[in-house]
C-alpha cells in the first residue's frame, strides 16, 4: 500500500469512526474477509469472526438507537468515551509504521479527526432533537449512513479525491462546531427557563 493510500485509509477510518465506529469496523473487517481490500497486517484483527461477530450485532444496536430521538444522543455521548480512542487506533494500524513518532502522531491526528467528526454528528443530532417530530432525526441518521458508505469507497478506491473532500469537510466541521455548541447551550438555557421560571 502506497503512502497516500494509507493516509486515506487511517483518514478514512479515523473519519467514519466519529460516524460509525462499529459498522466501520464490520464493513472494513468483512471487506478485508472477502479478499475485496487488502489491509495492513496490523490491521488483520478486523477480519477475525470474533470481532466481525461484536461488531455486526453493535452495528444492528446502533442502527436502531440511532434512528430514536433522545436515545441517540444518549448514545453518543456514551460512545464518546469509545470512538474516539478507537478512531486512534485505527488510524494508527492504518499507518502500520514500526517508527514510534510515526505511530504517535498518527493517533493523535486519527483521534482528533475522529474527534471532530463525533462532535458534529453529536452536536447536530442533540439539536435535531429539539423538534417535535422524529423524521427529521430519521432523516439525518440514514444521511449520515449514506455519508460513511460513500466517504468509506471514495477512501478505499479513489484516495486523492476523498481526502481533497475530506479537507474540506474539516475547514466546514471547524466551522460549525462552535455554532453547534451555542446552539446546545442557547437550547439548555431557553429549557432552564420553561423548567424554572423566574
Amino acid at each position: 500500500m502506497d503512502a497516500i493510500s494509507s493516509f486515506a485509509l487511517a483518514s478514512g477510518l479515523s473519519w467514519a469512526s466519529g460516524l460509525r465506529l462499529y459498522a466501520t469496523v464490520f464493513v472494513v473487517g468483512m471487506l478485508a474477509k472477502f479478499n475485496y481490500i487488502h489491509l495492513p497486517a496490523t490491521l488483520d484483527i478486523l477480519s477475525n469472526p470474533i470481532v466481525l461477530s461484536v461488531a455486526g450485532i453493535l452495528t444492528v444496536i446502533e442502527f436502531f438507537a440511532d434512528k430514536i430521538p433522545y436515545v441517540d444522543s444518549a448514545w453518543d455521548s456514551i460512545q464518546t468515551f469509545i470512538r474516539i480512542p478507537a478512531g486512534a487506533l485505527l488510524a494508527m494500524g492504518a499507518i502500520n509504521s514500526a517508527d514510534p513518532m510515526v505511530a504517535t502522531l498518527a493517533a493523535l491526528l486519527g483521534g482528533s479527526l475522529t474527534s471532530m467528526t463525533h462532535a458534529t454528528k453529536a452536536g447536530s443530532r442533540a439539536l435535531i432533537n429539539t423538534s417535535p417530530e422524529p423524521v427529521s432525526n430519521i432523516a439525518a441518521s440514514f444521511g449520515e449512513e449514506g455519508l460513511l458508505l460513500g466517504g468509506g469507497w471514495l477512501a478505499l478506491t479513489h484516495p486523492v479525491v476523498f481526502l481533497g473532500i475530506l479537507i474540506a469537510f474539516v475547514f466546514v466541521m471547524l466551522w460549525l462546531i462552535p455554532k453547534l455548541w451555542r446552539g446546545i447551550k442557547l437550547t439548555f438555557k431557553n429549557f432552564g427557563k420553561v423548567v424554572f421560571p423566574d
